[in-house]
């Protein structure tokens, strides 16, 4: 009783007990270095427990917001409130499941300032998994805002060779479009006279006010998913960060945009989610088009995944704004989808990257000589964001293509158009890096992957394809919460009648 009670509060603090544990273990000599990363790693596995025993705890046929906790802290304004519902629950659990990997990723590749490096995660992680189970608007913004910190040390220390630039590039472009939305909470604080989202999510805004307070939510989470054509910082900061680094900002930091949408824009804004759902589409199709077809001519492994991501968050703003059950259930499950096969897409060019240190696509070719494994591995994430059918990949853009199609065909056929490209650069990549002759003198000595890297693939490899088939524990976590925001949503707006796909 007493762990359920308190199990937010234990999940989102626990890494910040492991990382004050790493703080105080004394000297920096091989000893005390395994004891930190030891450390790491049983508190983000000890974390992922937690969220385990959160998923099983939580009750899929309620509505609202479970494991509450509202305890005033700065006066009447500011509240100590934690809660989740269908919709944010499944990206705890998604957080807490990928950072053991990256603990256990970087275990032998990072051996300079190990100890700030995972300290770096675990107050990342912290901040991460308050984003999505804080009820407190102001807490929201300080978690959503206070990942740039340790992330922008992430790229700026452990990066590449332009890793100063490119972590300025990041903070900058996510810091400017977040100011808005700090101006627009006050608005909100000062029109309701309380941060409580609980109680937003019931109080109807004008629609005068729903145009205004919808820009500046968007201005944030656009930037942060991103939206074409405000993604400019990602590439840089995909390409600079360390395998750990990109893994997170692609399978996590990206999300808490989708999951701003969906929590704030959709529910409080639908006036104005409305209005503006063209201009969104217009733009997630442009997303989707113009960075796929910028993905095929890259010469840089992680920088065509980083514009792969782009391209794969359109279909989740897709879906998002069309607002009905189909659509949104499968922006989630895109979002959660995309946050294994993107998350292994990177541990997989961290593998190779450790061995010959460099990213350029045309130093490789023909692995599958000498890491047989490792091209198996590859052709599955490979495969899944491509959207195979029987793979994680397909469901989520198979639900958004059924959603966007009941409100905007031309939409989805030229989003259905777009997959094609995603296929493109993907098994171009494949190809040039697996198969081939293995001509080169330095990749006749590679060897195929080991027990540790192995360790970090089969986890993702299994719930790629375990999803694939069986989408059910996350579709049937999220469709009470998704029909009662969809339902809300249009009957606010007064639109047509809803589906009945989560019944």
């Amino acid at each position: 009783m007493i762990i359920s009670s308190n199990i937010l509060t234990i999940l989102t603090f626990l890494p910040l007990v492991g990382a004050f544990f790493v703080l105080i273990v004394p000297g920096n000599d091989s000893v005390a270095l395994n004891n930190i990363r030891r450390i790491s790693l049983v508190t983000t596995l000890l974390t992922f427990g937690f969220s385990l025993l959160l998923w099983s705890m939580f009750d899929p046929k309620e509505t609202g917001f479970q494991f509450v906790i509202d305890i005033p802290w700065m006066g009447d304004v500011i509240g100590y409130r934690m809660g989740v519902d269908g919709i944010s629950v499944l990206f705890i659990v998604l957080t807490a499941f990928l950072m053991p990997l990256v603990i256990l990723s970087a275990w032998g590749s990072v051996k300079v300032r190990v100890r700030e490096y995972m300290i770096a995660f675990l107050m990342l992680e912290t901040l991460m998994i308050g984003v999505f189970s804080t009820l407190d608007l102001a807490m929201f913004y300080v978690f959503f805002e206070g990942g740039l910190i340790p992330m922008f040390l992430i790229i700026g220390v452990w990066g590449g060779k332009q890793r100063v630039q490119a972590s300025y590039k990041f903070f900058f472009y996510t810091f400017v479009g977040s100011v808005l939305m700090l101006l627009a909470i006050m608005a909100m604080y000062w029109q309701t006279g309380t941060l409580d989202i609980a109680q937003l999510l019931r109080y109807e805004f004008s629609p005068q006010m729903q145009f205004w307070l919808w820009i500046a939510f968007f201005a944030s989470f656009a930037v942060k998913l991103p939206m074409w054509p405000l993604h400019r910082w990602l590439p840089a900061a995909h390409v600079e960060a360390p395998t750990g680094g990109s893994v997170i900002l692609a399978a996590i930091l990206l999300k808490m945009g989708g999951y701003g949408f969906l929590r704030f824009s959709l529910p409080m804004f639908p006036d104005a989610s409305l209005y503006f759902a063209d201009f969104v589409f217009f733009f997630s199709l442009g997303a989707i088009i113009v960075t796929s077809l910028i993905a095929i001519v890259q010469e840089d492994i992680k920088k065509l995944i980083a514009y792969s991501s782009v391209a794969h968050m359109g279909f989740v703003t897709i879906g998002i704004f069309s607002a009905n059950i189909y659509g949104v259930q499968g922006a989630i499950f895109q979002m959660l989808s995309h946050g294994i096969i993107s998350a292994a897409l990177f541990f997989s060019v961290g593998v190779i990257y450790d061995r010959l240190h460099t990213r350029e696509i045309a130093a490789y070719g023909g692995l599958v000589e000498r890491m047989p494994r490792y091209a198996a591995a590859f052709m599955i994430f490979t495969m899944a964001n491509v959207g195979l059918p029987g793979t994680s990949g397909f469901i989520g853009e198979f639900l958004v293509l059924i959603g966007i199609f009941q409100v905007n065909t031309l939409v989805a056929f030229v989003a259905l158009f777009a997959i094609i490209l995603s296929a493109g650069y993907a098994l171009w990549l494949y190809r040039r890096v697996i198969f081939g002759a293995l001509g080169k003198e330095s990749l006749k000595s590679m060897m195929d992957m080991d027990k540790r890297e192995l360790a970090v693939m089969l986890p993702l490899i299994i719930l790629t394809i375990f999803f694939g088939f069986y989408p059910a524990p996350i579709l049937d976590t999220t469709a009470a919460s998704v029909t009662a925001l969809v339902t809300q949503y249009q009957s606010t707006i007064g639109a047509l009648p809803i589906d009945a796909l989560a019944q």
